[in-house]
């Protein structure tokens, strides 16, 4: 029983609820850019470049057939996906309190005096 108890404490930890949160609504998210790069995006570049379909951009090498269209489409999903995240880790930086710098502490006695004493050499 003393498993089961562990495992629903790691379970209800606050990071791993958040993690859980943010996997889905990264998932809901990446839904949304493929839907705006394929269905927005591309048609809008293939049209630009020339009426070019990208879904259908392919070559054949034997009876293999290379899809680099949908290939092209990925990569313009990663980009945008990848730029979102970096602005939003970006702006989370920007909210986090710097860290003051730690003040040195004084030096033991002995250093002080012998510190005195080689200043007291010195000018001598």
């Amino acid at each position: 029983m003393s498993m089961l108890k562990e495992f629903r404490d790691f379970a209800m930890k606050g990071n791993v609820v958040d993690m859980a949160v943010g996997i889905i609504i990264g998932a809901a998210f990446g839904k949304i850019v493929s839907s705006l790069v394929n269905d927005m995006l591309m048609p809008a570049i293939g049209l630009l470049v020339g009426k070019v379909d990208f879904k259908t951009l392919a070559f054949e090498i034997g009876s293999t057939k290379i899809a680099y269209g949908m290939f092209i489409q990925s990569v313009v999903d990663f980009v945008i996906v990848a730029f979102c995240i970096f602005i939003i880790v970006k702006q989370m930086n920007c909210f986090k309190k710097p860290v003051p710098a730690a003040v040195p502490a004084e030096p033991p006695a002995e250093v002080k005096l012998l510190t005195e004493i080689r200043d007291a050499l010195k000018s001598k």
